[in-house]
């Protein structure tokens, strides 16, 4: 088939990968302009901008993919169908009945489940096991197509967002190419999504990333896994005897259950430099400094001298 993309984030590279392997044709590559990164706020290309200009692919960026001239430049290459992964902007109605075979979207969580911008880290802030990827026709509500397949994934125990993220990108492909198939050849089963089993996976922001000891340990440690790489579980650890603080941001930490003992204060290190909680422990495994790189925890109690006592603070975002 004729295949018009719509796309912007990394997670779609793979599929970009396989649709240009398999007898489907990509026709036409659609991102958004170059957006700020990093400290410097420098505009940097999208992913799939870069990818479709190495490959030589027509590609063409935009703001707005529902004005007028990218409709109609998008209906002038004719296609039987859209794919939209990890674009960014809300498809309208007009694009929506341009092509033959509709429009159809890879979405990183087990749908219902997880509709919005965040899947992947609210899969895992929110303590599941199982996540997957699904792939659905678009509809004028956000991520409530009916489903057209679903590949399920277990979420390892210490599977940060980022390595999650990596990893249903691999898993999409695949099942992307037999969905097209079986849309081509008429033998696609449609399913409606169950709304009352439906739940929101809304946009992350910066302050969502604030660690609040109190909580217990199983609640921080997902969060933790959940934030990374962004927008980190940040605190700031407080060395008591010198009071010197340095930002943190949590990467990886593991639960120990049992009674807090003293100190029970939330944050402190006790003898074990293992960190308190409302309930139960975390023992930090990965953290990263501010203006420095990732590294094991022992490092950071070596390079701070980290002692019973010391406290990890609730940070401002």
């Amino acid at each position: 088939m004729n295949i018009v993309y719509l796309g912007s984030g990394e997670f779609g590279v793979p599929c970009l990968d396989a649709l240009k392997a398999s007898r489907h044709e990509i026709l036409l590559v659609v991102t958004q302009p170059p957006q700020p990164a990093g400290r410097g706020r420098r505009c940097c290309p999208m992913p799939v901008g870069c990818w479709a200009e190495s490959r030589a692919v027509p590609s063409i960026e935009t703001d707005n993919v529902n004005a007028v001239e990218i409709v109609k430049r998008i209906a002038g290459h004719q296609p039987d169908i859209l794919v939209v992964i990890a674009f960014g902007q809300k498809i309208g109605p007009e694009l929506l009945g341009l092509a033959a075979k509709g429009a159809i979207n890879v979405h990183a969580s087990l749908l219902p489940k997880y509709r919005g911008a965040a899947p992947i880290n609210w899969a895992i802030i929110r303590g599941e096991k199982q996540t997957g990827v699904s792939i659905i026709t678009l509809a004028d509500r956000m991520d409530a197509g009916d489903i057209l397949a679903q590949r399920p994934t277990d979420i390892g125990v210490h599977e940060t967002a980022g390595e999650l993220h990596d990893r249903l990108a691999r898993l999409a492909p695949p099942l992307l190419i037999e969905t097209l198939d079986r849309i081509e050849a008429g033998t696609a089963t449609y399913t409606r999504q169950d709304e009352f089993c439906a739940s929101k996976a809304p946009k992350l922001k910066k302050t969502d990333g604030r660690v609040d000891f109190s909580q217990p340990a199983y609640v921080i440690a997902d969060r933790i896994r959940g934030f990374w790489p962004w927008p980190g579980a940040s605190s700031h650890y407080l060395n008591v005897a010198g009071g010197k603080t340095i930002r943190v941001t949590l990467a990886l930490a593991d639960v120990i259950w049992g009674p807090v003992g003293t100190p029970s204060v939330p944050g402190t290190f006790d003898e074990d430099l293992n960190v308190i909680c409302g309930d139960g422990k975390l023992s930090i495994r990965k953290i990263k400094p501010a203006g420095s790189g990732l590294m094991e925890f022992k490092d950071f109690i070596n390079g701070w001298r980290v002692r019973p006592g010391d406290r990890l603070i609730e940070a401002e975002v």
